[in-house]
């Protein structure tokens, strides 16, 4: 199953197109007289729904079990989607000492057009205690150490995605343009490094999200449900590209 099978083909991996993302044909996207309650009530209905669509197409978690891995096994290549990422990957990213994605274990490529500044999409992105109002597939966010609710340089941050818990260190901070950190289980090494890569063209903001996993974990993974993180960051561009131009959950 894609997220074209359940209405959610916004995010693209292979090349640039705009799309509309998830709409709401009511005082959410269209600006109405409407009470903060209304406009809460139908953020729900519509966070609900992507959170459902995550589910069906993906799965429950990272670790999955063995008939997951058997029936990945046995799927043909084309959704088998590592490989298309490796090859269609930005150019442009600053990967770390030991995050090189032509070694990865793990490895996903996402990119989407999103029609606002960057500067905007990019006031979405750090302010992380924000995102389970708009991307389902976080909870718990929690800057350590009384770092307010927005992420900067050096941050770091224990939040819960794919059924994990994490901690998560930022490594390259610059404003507008680049962020990405290093992820792990607290008191642990880092196993995967997340970044966003952010570049205005005419008028609109091109949104890169690259990731790398490595470890006995990632192995796991893309053994069991390869396309599951590829899908996770497809839900979380959509979502992104919602919140940016709908302004539905501008505070």
């Amino acid at each position: 199953m894609t997220f074209k099978d359940i209405g959610l083909s916004g995010a693209k991996t292979h090349s640039i197109v705009r799309t509309s993302g998830p709409t709401l044909d009511d005082p959410v996207s269209s600006g109405g007289d409407h009470t903060p309650r209304s406009r809460l009530s139908h953020t729900g209905v519509l966070v609900a729904g992507l959170a459902l669509g995550l589910a069906i197409a993906s799965g429950a978690s990272y670790a999955g079990d063995q008939e997951d891995a058997a029936h990945a096994q046995s799927q043909p290549d084309a959704i088998r989607t590592m490989r298309s990422d490796l090859v269609n990957r930005s150019q442009e990213i600053h990967w770390p000492d030991g995050f090189d994605p032509s070694t990865a274990d793990l490895f996903s490529h996402n990119e989407i057009v999103v029609d606002a500044s960057c500067e905007h999409v990019w006031s979405k992105i750090v302010d992380a205690r924000d995102w389970p109002r708009w991307y389902p597939n976080s909870k718990d966010v929690r800057i350590v150490g009384g770092g307010g609710t927005v992420l900067h340089a050096n941050s770091v941050f224990r939040w819960t995605t794919f059924g994990l818990s994490l901690e998560s260190r930022i490594h390259e901070f610059v404003p507008n343009t680049r962020i990405g950190w290093y992820g792990y289980a607290p008191g642990t090494q880092p196993t995967f490094y997340h970044t966003w890569y952010l570049t205005p063209k005419d008028g609109v903001c091109v949104v890169t999200m690259d990731e790398v996993g490595k470890g006995a974990g990632a192995i796991r993974l893309r053994q069991s449900n390869e396309s599951l993180m590829h899908r996770g960051h497809d839900l979380w561009l959509v979502t992104l590209k919602w919140v940016s131009e709908n302004g539905a959950l501008d505070k």
